[in-house]
């Protein structure tokens, strides 16, 4: 079982490669389903990805049927909106589609976002 407090970590120890470890997540929570995974917080480090890890928990609990944890509640928005893509082209089609779990915290993703072929 991968723990989101351990992602986070991984996400903070290796940047770069963020997309991977929240997506070993994601697909890891969605087989297992077993809330002992997101019992614990995570140690915020920096706004923008403590909230993108945040919204991606709290979806994830929404679509599976289980209660998000209280303490996510504590994990601020982005100070400014953030567009993960990066791409100016992309913007509006975001704030169309972007989850309302991620719009909370200022953060416009694809509706596919949390997607895996």
């Amino acid at each position: 079982m991968i723990t989101v407090d351990e992602t986070r970590d991984k996400i903070a120890n290796d940047g770069k490669w963020w997309p991977i470890h929240l997506m070993n997540f994601v697909d890891d929570f969605r087989h297992s389903r077993d809330p002992r995974a997101i019992e614990k917080p995570f140690r915020q480090t920096e706004r923008k990805m403590d909230a993108l890890v945040a919204s991606t928990v709290e979806s994830l609990c929404d679509e599976l049927g289980l209660e998000p944890p209280e303490w996510l509640e504590q994990i601020p928005e982005c100070k400014e909106p953030w567009f993960v893509s990066g791409l100016e082209r992309l913007k509006a089609i975001t704030i169309v589609q972007s989850p309302l779990r991620f719009r909370i915290r200022k953060i416009f993703v694809l509706e596919n976002f949390l997607s895996r072929v």
